[in-house]
């Protein structure tokens, strides 16, 4: 799926972002590439929101499809942060689109998904 675009759909809390996925995979051609959180480093001192971003890859028009009905499952649940799409994005875009910080507590994962 190399040079296809990528939408990021940045919602509150993991189940928000299960259920945005879900729905924007079911909404167009698309393929979930990642599921990204946003969890500072002092998390566990301060009280912080879980902030997630679900990432999708395809043709433009089904990633402009899929985002859009992400976004608007997000705000029936826990409401949307924001919402992007990049049409041709860079090899470093993409590479940094396709990191993901979901698993990266599992035994033996690669440290930080380098």
């Amino acid at each position: 799926m190399a040079g296809e675009a990528v939408g990021i759909i940045e919602v509150f809390g993991f189940t928000t972002a299960i259920c945005v996925a879900d729905t924007a995979a079911k909404a167009a051609d698309v393929k979930v590439i990642a599921l990204d959180s946003n969890k500072p480093a002092n998390a566990e001192k301060v009280e912080v929101p879980l902030i997630m971003c679900v990432k999708v890859q395809g043709s433009v028009s089904a990633v402009e499809a899929a985002v859009e009905a992400g976004a608007k499952r997000a705000n029936e649940i826990s409401g949307l942060i924001q919402s992007h799409i990049i049409a041709r994005p860079t090899e470093d875009a993409e590479k940094m689109a396709r990191r993901c910080s979901v698993g990266r507590d599992r035994v033996g994962h690669i440290k930080n998904n380098a």
